[in-house]
């Protein structure tokens, strides 16, 4: 079976999505009859050619990527990586007789995927990541006010859409009631991500949101001013920021403003094989985001054995059970982040066991079959 696969972000490139296709590739790759090529963006000037295994082929297409930002893609970059993937993929396609084709966000790759069905007649999946749903991202409203018709165009005339929680799937739903979407969970890598009581620091109670883009959306300035509210009675308290991105200044000038340089930390983008030990010496996840569709950094934290505090988007109910391994809390509420802070710095029996809630949650996730389901799909199709 042959699949040609679009994503325009893969690591180091881009966020969530990126590393769940990453995640996916390596269970794709113990798969013998399964060949997959990957269309996907550089972080340079070049073209460049990379294998997972055997059986999986990685194009990186350079779109003038700024290697300075590798978490945000500009509507410029995106355009270019539309245009060259396509015209890449058409060829592709003519060489390899691929036997479908499936897209990471409905646009860019789902757009693709659909002219290369009109040319081929080949039938497409289209996974719905987050800010390719409508209503998911403030920064997207205006494109989502004028290309709605063309995003439920696009998973009317795939051979399935899938979302990565209830939760976006749910939203989805809301443009296009009559939609037919299945669900299909991100994992979580169980072994690289597992609790070490020995790696937290004595003196320090450290809180992590977690690696993941700096972006407005994920409502860090919330989480900021909540700490500002416990800092001064909690001398211990740490707050841990992985990752880079465009609101990362903002930030920075807010930590800055209240006289919490010494207690913030800003980490910068962390390598991949290196995010685990962070997590192990965080004792809570803390992500008060405006928009989510199944958060990876959120699983991270939930196979690291940590208590989760989190607002309700996305895949949130489905990864947090109240008052067992974690909290929801309101939209843009600080006090409402703060008061759980301090609820869970003053009770330590409360905090392991939702740990170790936590913990056993993560053991019923895995990549592995993540990937299968996606591959029971390729072969219903």
């Amino acid at each position: 079976m042959k699949i040609l696969f679009l994503n325009y972000e893969y690591p180091p490139l881009g966020g969530g999505a990126a590393n769940a296709n990453h995640y996916i590739f390596q269970e794709f790759s113990k798969i013998p009859d399964l060949e997959v090529e990957l269309v996907t963006s550089s972080i340079d000037k070049n073209y460049i050619e990379e294998r997972v295994g055997k059986n999986i082929i990685i194009h990186r297409l350079p779109i003038g990527k700024n290697p300075k930002n590798l978490h945000y893609q500009s509507i410029k970059e995106l355009l270019v990586y539309s245009w060259k993937a396509y015209q890449f993929s058409v060829q592709l396609t003519r060489d390899k007789k691929f036997d479908l084709v499936h897209a990471f966000f409905t646009l860019p790759g789902g757009l693709i995927a659909y002219l290369i069905k009109r040319k081929f007649n080949l039938p497409y999946i289209v996974s719905l990541r987050g800010s390719d749903v409508p209503g998911y991202s403030e920064r997207f409203s205006f494109i989502y006010k004028i290309f709605t018709p063309l995003f439920t165009f696009i998973w009317k005339k795939s051979s399935a859409t899938v979302a990565n929680s209830q939760g976006l799937k749910e939203l989805a739903l809301l443009s296009n009631p009559k939609q037919e979407i299945s669900v299909i969970y991100n994992g979580i890598d169980i072994n690289r991500f597992q609790p070490n009581e020995e790696d937290k620091p004595k003196n320090e109670f450290i809180i992590m949101p977690g690696a993941s883009r700096i972006t407005q959306r994920k409502g860090l300035k919330y989480l900021i001013q909540a700490f500002q509210k416990v800092a001064s009675r909690h001398p211990r308290l740490r707050l841990e920021i992985m990752g880079e991105g465009d609101e990362k200044n903002n930030l920075e000038k807010q930590v800055k403003e209240a006289n919490l340089s010494d207690k913030i930390s800003f980490l910068g983008r962390i390598p991949q094989e290196k995010v685990a030990k962070y997590y192990q010496r965080a004792s809570l996840f803390v992500l008060p985001s405006l928009n989510e569709g199944m958060s990876n950094a959120m699983l991270e934290a939930l196979a690291s054995g940590l208590p989760l505090i989190a607002t309700d988007t996305g895949g949130s109910k489905e990864l947090i059970t109240e008052k067992e391994n974690g909290f929801i809390v309101k939209m843009k509420s600080a006090e409402d982040i703060a008061a759980k802070i301090e609820l869970l710095f003053n009770d330590p029996e409360l905090r392991k066991k939702m740990a170790e809630n936590s913990r056993q949650k993560a053991l019923k996730m895995s990549w592995q079959k993540v990937a299968e389901s996606y591959y029971n799909l390729y072969k219903t199709l």
